[in-house]
């Protein structure tokens, strides 16, 4: 029967190459930050549509992240 021992099992991690995940990375922040656009400030002077479409669609969602609508 062979013994063995706990450093031959457990290998070390393999390490993710910053190229893999910086784009991936950018389009989440590019995401996130469109998200919150749309929730928080798509109403009034710095709307994109016209209408309150976007605003009635969201609405729930902005009462949820705080933030004030009427």
């Amino acid at each position: 029967m062979s013994t063995l021992s706990p450093s031959s099992v457990v290998s070390p991690p393999a390490a993710i190459p910053l190229g893999e995940v910086l784009p991936w990375a950018i389009f989440a922040g590019l995401m996130l930050v469109l998200a919150v656009y749309f929730v928080g400030a798509e109403e009034g002077a710095t709307s994109i549509f016209s209408g309150s479409y976007v605003h009635e669609f969201v609405h729930d969602g902005r009462h949820l992240l705080g933030f004030p609508c009427h």
